[in-house]
């Protein structure tokens, strides 16, 4: 007998090994427990905090994203994402396409073109959970149901930053609705830019199965939390009642049919 050929099968049958478990729980911890402190500081501190929260949350997209899928999905998704955000935004900025005019402030550090480097972050940290919940919910249709999803979270997301001065509008002709400060435009922008890059992802990015010992848990996690959040915070901390209701019945409407595929589809669609 022979054992010439034998060699243990490496990580990329077996999944996570407990030390990345462990990283990639931990992280997840962190960036909900920041966004739980949100509503509770002020001044600098809530400004350390919105930075730290992108930063974390998008970190966890990317490695759940390599543990998931390996190393290719997840510098391609990383890379992809971050040099389409930046372009995008860089655009929108000078020239107030596709989202209408604004700018961002300098609160949110260092900036290229004008963006924060912190903003293509943000993308990366909304668009991974939207893909993964595209890819299964809408195979033939992965950039627009991940167009509608990115357009719904920022329904949320918009309103919190505007009052918190990250970036400010010039509002011309009709607005959000319970939103006054910003233009209907940024919705339009939000869908058409999020088709743009889920296309781009949708192409881009290898499909198959996940790697052995792996779930979809955490972008489910994240955006559970981001629906849940996004209504209590809206409702009871932040004084906001019409986003609360109009997002996030927006935001569940887009999300009901992923998780009516999480009940009842394949466990291992994507």
């Amino acid at each position: 007998m022979s054992i010439r050929q034998y060699r243990p099968r490496g990580r990329e049958h077996n999944g996570a090994s407990r030390n990345q478990t462990i990283v990639l729980m931990s992280a997840t911890f962190l960036a909900i427990g920041l966004q739980i402190f949100y509503p509770l500081v002020h001044g600098d501190v809530l400004r350390v905090l919105t930075i730290a929260t992108v930063y974390s949350a998008a970190f966890v997209a990317v490695f759940h994203s390599f543990l998931s899928f390996g190393l290719r999905f997840a510098s391609t998704f990383l890379a992809v994402t971050l040099i389409y955000a930046l372009t995008v935004e860089a655009i929108g900025v000078k020239s107030g396409w596709p989202f209408g005019t604004y700018f961002y402030d300098s609160s949110l550090g260092y900036q290229i073109y004008g963006v924060p480097l912190l903003v293509p972050f943000a993308w990366v940290m909304l668009s991974y959970p939207i893909f993964v919940a595209a890819r299964r919910t809408a195979q033939k249709w992965v950039f627009l149901y991940g167009g509608l999803g990115l357009m719904a979270w920022d329904l949320f997301l918009d309103p919190q930053m505007v009052n918190a001065g990250r970036w400010h509008w010039k509002v011309v002709g009709p607005h959000l609705p319970f939103a006054p400060n910003i233009p209907l435009s940024n919705s339009a922008g939000w869908l058409f830019a999020g088709m743009g890059l889920m296309s781009l992802l949708n192409v881009t990015l290898p499909k198959g199965h996940r790697k052995d010992g792996t779930t979809s848990l955490i972008p489910n996690v994240f955006l559970f939390w981001s629906l849940f959040a996004g209504i209590v915070g809206n409702a009871f901390f932040f004084h906001r009642p019409g986003t609360a209701c109009f997002g996030g019945l927006i935001f569940a409407m887009v999300l009901s049919p992923y998780f009516f595929q999480l009940r009842f589809g394949r466990p291992d669609a994507f």
